[in-house]
């Protein structure tokens, strides 16, 4: 029987103190890894059945949850294959720990890699465990994933993995830095800039991102008590959506996902600040969100704004600095009462006399809000297959509230973020569209299943992607089980490349999949498939939940929908490339 005392399970007990999901394959490079964890700890494994699955499990656990997990994979083959899913989280700056095993410290023998260099290729640090120092390793691995939000890959040499390394010793806690907070009198002056220009703001507006809601429930109050105190509109990005706790005057997501009435409402602001988001081309609209003269001001821990339209920028945590404008307000205010602004000049006012006071009040925010209706009573396009809005809308009225929605990317990305409204940022999980990947949805559902388990899961896919990725078909079907249902928007073609290239003249035949029967493949790994090819048969949807969790299996719709229906998104990606 292996030891208890090797090097592997140094690393397993260590990494057990701070998380509790590893998600992975088995190989020869971490089955002591394995053996360790199971025998000596109470950390679950959940297998997967493609190594990139792991780490995307690992990925959309943290999104799901705050809580970092591991993904784990042998050497050689079995790392090469997560690279992928490696990059997507380093470009979502995603902390995970991927345990792998590497070549021996004898040299490396002709199956392996140079796992360090492809690693680093990729955005991944590695740590490399010796006998002495596996457990001090393994903390300094999970420290540095969690301080700079980056995956990072834990590699055990072959010929140490079984090696006896003395007793286990217990774990120490991790050193993590503390909350950014604005620092120095340059950071100081921004903060009162803000605060003076969203006072005499006549259409204030706040846009949060991500970065906001991983700053914590302080962050989040923050938010709402500046929002209520300068009576601005809020927005979020597609992965901050929810962050604002007052819904009655947030515009729902920015950029391509947005209703076209939020849009040009945005527009309308004289004075925007953003928190902890990076204002990439797609929130932005390709450089169109807001109006030539709108003051715009950004907050995040990066260390300079992101992008050119920022007038002025405060690294920092975002709570820390909203609550720092928001008392910022409250001297503008008192010093207003007290006749002494003179010297600050005309834009600080008295609160109830804000431009902005009774802006949000003046516009029907929740008819801002509304979605495109498809044209055709019948949820029909021209071509005779569903249009996709038509679907999108009827599964969103019959998804149960309490749901997390994972994404894989494609074009189909559109049709989830405009017509499945979640709760908060944790519960609009999209894996793959930092990196403009496909093929990752699938293996999201293990992560996102772990992470919320009392929660519906339920996946939005394509047929190009679903087909990349399924292997872990089966993955999703056993971990999720009756709360899981992945709808797979099955247009038999690469809709994205359709969109863009196949308008150019390129040739089409690169870019059509034989139609594929989804609910077949489901079947066969124990799921319930259905094949939706009018509005009716979603009707199967809502039979589904209205049982008790206990009497569902995992539901597969597989949506049979019209390439010639457009997502607005696209269309800002066709302009712009036109």
């Amino acid at each position: 029987m292996p030891t208890t005392t090797t090097v592997s399970a140094h690393v397993a007990a260590a990494l057990s103190a701070h998380l509790d999901h590893v998600f992975g394959v088995m190989g020869n490079g971490n089955a002591y890894f394995l053996d360790a964890l199971e025998r000596a700890t109470e950390v679950r494994f959940t297998a997967v059945r493609h190594e990139a699955g792991g780490v995307v499990a690992a990925d959309a656990h943290f999104r799901a949850s705050g809580r970092i997990a591991a993904a784990t994979a042998t050497y050689g083959a079995g790392f090469t294959n997560t690279l992928t899913a490696l990059a997507e989280a380093a470009q979502a700056h995603v902390p995970l720990v991927l345990v792998v095993g590497d070549e021996p410290t004898s040299g490396p023998r002709p199956w392996d890699v140079d796992q360090i260099a492809l690693a680093s290729a990729v955005g991944a640090r590695t740590y490399t465990v010796g006998r002495t120092d596996a457990a001090a390793t393994t903390i300094l691995a999970i420290e540095h994933a969690l301080s700079y939000r980056v995956p990072v890959v834990l590699a055990i040499p072959y010929d140490l993995a079984a090696l006896d390394a003395g007793a286990v010793q217990p774990a120490p806690d991790l050193r993590l830095p503390t909350p950014l907070a604005p620092r120095g009198p340059f950071a100081g002056g921004v903060v009162t800039e803000i605060a003076a220009a969203l006072a005499g703001a006549s259409r204030p507006f706040l846009l949060a991102g991500r970065g906001a809601w991983l700053a914590g429930a302080d962050a989040v109050a923050a938010l709402g008590e500046l929002a209520e105190a300068t009576g601005a509109v809020t927005a979020s990005t597609a992965l901050g959506r929810g962050v604002f706790p007052d819904e009655r005057f947030d515009l729902g997501v920015t950029g391509g996902f947005g209703a076209e009435g939020a849009m040009e409402l945005v527009r309308e602001a004289d004075v925007a600040v953003v928190f902890g988001a990076s204002l990439n081309q797609f929130t932005m609209r390709f450089g169109d969100l807001f109006a030539p003269g709108t003051r715009v001001f950004q907050v995040d821990i990066l260390p300079a704004s992101t992008h050119p339209h920022v007038g002025g920028f405060v690294r920092g945590d975002a709570g820390l600095v909203a609550r720092a404008i928001v008392e910022e307000l409250e001297e503008l205010d008192a010093l207003d009462a007290l006749g002494a602004l003179g010297a600050l000049g005309a834009e600080a006012t008295l609160r109830q006399a804000r431009g902005g006071a009774g802006w949000r009040e003046s516009v029907e925010i929740a008819a801002l809000r509304e979605q495109p209706i498809a044209p055709s009573p019948d949820g029909l396009a021209d071509d005779g297959r569903l249009d996709p809005r038509a679907v999108a809308r009827r599964i969103g009225e019959l998804l149960p509230e309490d749901r997390v929605v994972v994404s894989d990317g494609g074009h189909f990305i559109g049709w989830a973020n405009m017509y499945w409204p979640v709760a908060s940022p944790d519960r609009m999980i999209m894996v793959g569209t930092a990196f403009q990947s496909i093929g990752l949805g699938f293996a999201s559902v293990p992560g996102a299943a772990a992470a919320k388990p009392d929660s519906a899961i339920v996946l939005t896919t394509g047929d190009g992607g679903g087909l990349m990725a399924l292997a872990d078909l089966e993955s999703a079907v056993r971990t999720a089980g009756g709360r899981g249902v992945a709808v797979v928007w099955n247009d038999a073609a690469y809709g994205a490349e359709i969109n863009l290239y196949g308008l150019k003249g390129l040739a089409r035949e690169p870019m059509l999949i034989p139609e594929v029967d989804f609910a077949g493949l489901a079947a066969a790994v124990g799921a319930e498939g259905v094949v939706v090819r009018e509005l009716a048969d979603l009707e199967a949807l809502a039979t589904w939940a209205s049982r008790p969790v206990a009497e569902r299996q995992f539901l597969l719709l597989d949506c049979r929908i019209s390439g010639t229906v457009v997502a607005p998104y696209q269309e800002e990606i066709i302009r712009v490339n036109s």
